[in-house]
């Protein structure tokens, strides 16, 4: 049995805005029953170019009707250009996080509406890569696609490529490519990203020391939170004092008093001031 949050049941149980839109202004299909997911993802756009009504019709376990269900409520009233920056890692904050294996439901449900904007903006029904080579024949995954979600996962190894996109986990032929795939990209990211430095000997004005943290927030902390259905919020810096809330799975966590202080802070004091604190937001 999956260990579903009590939001996901909601919405595999309740599912919301579940139909068809008789002519969308923009429709995506993703997935196929063969491989055992498939959604479509429908929207109407108002006046105001905002989304006015949403809607899908999905196949598959209690994520993909979850994360379909959550990323309606999440479209409804949003501009075009605010639902192109709707990410999976938002879908399962959304939903409090999902099963590491369910990943792939929630990368479904971006990829269905990246394809409905993409069906509104030009009238295409598919999306056309002249350079997708096809890495995992079992489920017609796609050299770019993987990349794509090994970048924005801040993935590092075959089995969390198998969770968010299934490939990998046919027979196991494209593994090998998998592997390499990975390795190119941390190797690339190792000479054109090197890691945040600290300045002991640098006074740093308290714009460039916000920005530090920001900065150490995105690279070091928050891709660990998210790979277990968590995230954090930077609220306010004051001095060397850093307010923070959790998110997702994070959030009412018994270990997250051991995350703050233990991994959060020790991260912040490596690389931005050895003083830093770090304390929860009031409630």
């Amino acid at each position: 049995m999956w260990d579903y949050s009590d939001t996901v049941m909601d919405h595999f149980r309740n599912p919301r805005n579940v139909g068809k839109i008789e002519n969308p202004d923009g429709s995506g299909t993703v997935g196929s029953l063969a491989c055992g997911d498939a959604l479509t993802l429908m929207f109407k756009l108002d006046e105001n170019k905002c989304i006015t009504d949403v809607k899908f019709q999905t196949f598959g376990c209690a994520s993909a009707i979850a994360s379909s269900s959550a990323l309606t409520e999440m479209l409804a009233g949003k501009t075009i250009e605010e639902a192109e920056k709707i990410t999976n890692k938002d879908i399962a904050a959304f939903l409090g996080g999902l099963p590491d294996q369910k990943m792939h439901c929630s990368v479904m449900g971006r990829e269905a509406l990246e394809m409905a904007i993409h069906n509104y903006k030009t009238g295409e029904t598919i999306m056309k890569q002249l350079d997708d080579h096809i890495v995992c024949t079992c489920f017609g995954i796609s050299e770019n696609e993987i990349r794509r979600i090994i970048t924005e996962n801040s993935i590092t190894n075959i089995e969390e490529v198998t969770n968010y996109c299934k490939a990998g986990g046919g027979c196991g032929m494209c593994q090998s490519d998998i592997q390499k795939i990975i390795d190119q990209i941390e190797s690339d990211k190792a000479t054109t990203t090197p890691p945040p430095q600290s300045s002991p000997n640098k006074k740093l004005t308290n714009l460039q020391k916000i920005k530090l943290i920001e900065e150490v927030v995105e690279r070091e902390i928050r891709p660990r939170l998210q790979k277990d259905g968590g995230d954090i919020e930077l609220i306010d810096v004051v001095g060397n004092q850093v307010i923070i809330a959790f998110r997702g799975m994070c959030a009412g966590c018994q270990s997250s008093g051991f995350t703050k202080q233990d991994f959060i802070e020790a991260k912040l004091r490596e690389f931005v001031n050895p003083e830093i604190s770090v304390t929860e937001e009031e409630k």
